[in-house]
């Protein structure tokens, strides 16, 4: 046999016995899964047998579960329906109890009130009756007397007038009597022990503003080629120098105090050095500058350190030594305030206080005079500004607030502020006051008193500290001289400015004058 047909024989046998067992495979897997389906639905069957089972027991539970749940809920809401059927069959008698009570009083008040309504009418009749008995005693009166009502209404109204002016004058003496005697005593113990312990200069130290020379050829070299060397001189310092036929001096002219005093310094330093020129005057300006800022931090240091205080703002210092160049009325203000400091401290130890915080408060009550000559405001209103800045106590702050009277004092350390200051300042010869100011205030004090009707004269002695007023007696009566003086107070209080207390004697003399002919 070929070959090749041999090989094409066998392949075409393999193919067959191939196929062969290819569709015997499929019908023998064919045949296993039909019966694995068979069993399968079997088994499904079988589950959804049980399921049903299974179902039909739960909705029997389930109804019978239902059916309890029904038969409890219904018996709740039949209780809870009965309890609210018991609670508004209770309200309802309450309600009709109380019906009942109100039908009651007002049955009570109809009565009441026929009865008010009887007792008005017999009110009214006997008011009318007594208008009537009233109006003839009127009558009979204005016979008797000779007057008419509206005339005796005066004649009582003036004499009750004059009853009153006595008595208010009369309790006015026996309480400021008292006040006086009961007040005066400790007073005039505390404040003179105050005084007693405090040593201070009667007339303080004026700022100097003048400079000596060694000679007049000084002036010329300071004047300078062309007036240059005494421009550098006012244009660098801020001062005007006054130079006239005063035999060697120079006078410094300016309202801040500390350019005042650096100016005399630089000058006084310039004269010892002998060479005057603009570079040389910048030199010794800001030698003098330091000098005076040294001066103003040492006097500040001092003064805290002698009125015994502590922890106070660097720049508070710095301003309390300014006060060392200040003066008011001839008075340096820098020593003041440490003698109000000092009284402070005193009296408040004298009245059981702590006398820290008063000294704290009577050193720095005039604070702000060292910058009223930068700031605008008077230094009352710059003293608060520049305590609170430097986060002061309120207790400091309203002292110097209040240590002119421009607030009322509040606490007691505001009213030793007050004291002190006034003591400092009007004892003999603490200030010094122009001629003018002073003509001023006794004008002053003579007008406000000569204003009032009745005075026939009056005088300002004691330097001011005492008005004296001469009234008319036909026209001020005793009783009235006491309420008069209390208003001329009062008027020299609002509109005169004078240190310490003023006293206001009224007079009033009666005199009978004959002549034998």
């Amino acid at each position: 046999m070929d070959p090749v047909l041999a090989i094409v024989l066998i392949v075409v046998i393999a193919v067959a016995v191939g196929v062969a067992a290819f569709f015997g495979g499929i019908n023998y897997r064919k045949k296993i899964g039909e019966e694995k389906i068979g069993s399968a639905e079997k088994e499904a069957e079988r589950i959804v047998e049980e399921a049903k089972r299974s179902a039909e027991a739960s909705k029997k539970e389930a109804l019978i579960a239902g059916k309890d749940e029904a038969h409890r809920l219904l018996a709740e809401a039949e209780k809870e329906i009965s309890d609210r059927r018991r609670d508004i069959q209770r309200q309802e008698r309450r309600i009709q109890q109380k019906e009942e009570t109100v039908e009651k009083k007002l049955d009570s008040l109809e009565k009441k009130e026929e009865a008010v309504t009887q007792k008005n009418k017999a009110a009214e009749s006997r008011l009318a009756e007594a208008e009537k008995i009233k109006q003839s005693e009127f009558e009979m009166l204005e016979k008797i007397s000779g007057l008419t009502s509206e005339q005796a209404k005066a004649y009582i109204i003036n004499n009750l007038d004059s009853e009153l002016t006595h008595e208010k004058a009369v309790k006015i003496m026996e309480f400021e009597q008292k006040t006086r005697d009961e007040s005066e005593k400790a007073a005039r113990e505390i404040i003179s022990l105050a005084i007693q312990r405090v040593a201070a200069d009667h007339v303080s130290e004026s700022t100097v503003s003048v400079v000596p020379l060694p000679s007049d050829e000084m002036k010329g070299r300071i004047i300078g080629r062309e007036g240059r060397n005494i421009r550098a001189i006012e244009t660098i310092t801020g001062v005007d120098l006054i130079i006239d036929d005063t035999p060697e001096a120079i006078t410094l002219s300016c309202f801040e105090p500390v350019k005042r005093e650096i100016a005399r310094v630089m000058l006084e330093k310039l004269i010892s050095d002998g060479r005057i020129h603009p570079a040389r005057i910048e030199e010794m300006y800001e030698k003098a500058r330091r000098e005076v800022e040294a001066m103003i931090k040492s006097e500040g240091e001092r003064a805290i350190i002698e009125a015994g205080v502590n922890n106070i703002h660097p720049e508070l210092v710095k301003l309390l030594g300014r006060l060392h160049f200040r003066t008011s009325y001839g008075q340096n203000v820098l020593d003041h305030s440490l003698e109000v400091a000092y009284l402070c401290g005193i009296m408040a130890s004298e009245l059981g206080l702590e006398p820290t915080m008063a000294r704290r408060a009577g050193l720095l009550h005039d604070i702000g005079k060292a910058l009223d000559h930068e700031i605008e405001g008077s230094h009352i209103e710059i003293g608060v500004d520049v305590a609170r800045k430097y986060k002061e106590s309120e207790l400091v702050v309203h002292a110097i607030q209040a240590h002119h009277g421009d607030v009322e004092a509040k606490t007691i350390i505001a009213c030793l502020v007050q004291a002190a200051d006034a003591i400092s300042a009007a004892r003999p010869g603490a200030r010094r006051e122009n001629i003018e100011n002073y003509i001023k205030r006794l004008e002053k004090l003579e007008e406000v008193a000569s204003s009032y009707e009745g005075v026939e004269r009056s005088f300002a002695i004691q330097a001011g500290r005492e008005v004296r007023i001469i009234v008319k007696p036909e026209v001020i009566k005793d009783d009235d001289m006491v309420l008069l003086a209390r208003n001329i107070c009062k008027r020299i209080e609002e509109e005169v400015e004078y240190p310490g207390q003023i006293k206001v004697n009224i007079i009033r003399e009666s005199r009978a004058i004959e002549y034998a002919k």
